[in-house]
């Protein structure tokens, strides 16, 4: 069986307008994300997936992250097999920091990645 090769990014590929998917749990978000990222995590995501299908219904590209990619290289791949236009963010949160992209924390402190 043959898989297409899942279609990665880098951190510094990823436009500030995009539409980021932070699969991580609540511990890991509160800590520190992207402001504006919609926050599905992968325990939840099959619940939760019209979120996903209604914030990409207008085609655009969804950038999926966790802390370092190996659960949203999982949702990535998904999401494509749902005829879903979904990158896996190479690196992840962890990536996200060292590039020093903005990121925001719910506690008001530091934003840091767990």
């Amino acid at each position: 069986m043959n898989f297409a090769p899942l279609p990665t990014v880098d951190v510094s590929s990823v436009p500030g307008d995009a539409l980021i998917l932070d699969v991580r749990e609540a511990d890991e978000w509160a800590a520190g994300h992207v402001d504006g990222a919609l926050h599905v995590p992968m325990s939840d995501f099959v619940a939760r997936f019209g979120e996903v299908t209604e914030a990409v219904a207008d085609g655009r590209r969804a950038y999926v992250m966790c802390r370092v990619g190996g659960r949203s290289a999982q949702v990535t791949q998904y999401l494509v097999q749902q005829g879903i236009d979904a990158v896996n963010v190479d690196g992840g949160m962890l990536a996200w920091e060292g590039a020093g992209r903005p990121m925001v924390a719910d506690h008001g402190g530091p934003a840091f990645v767990a």
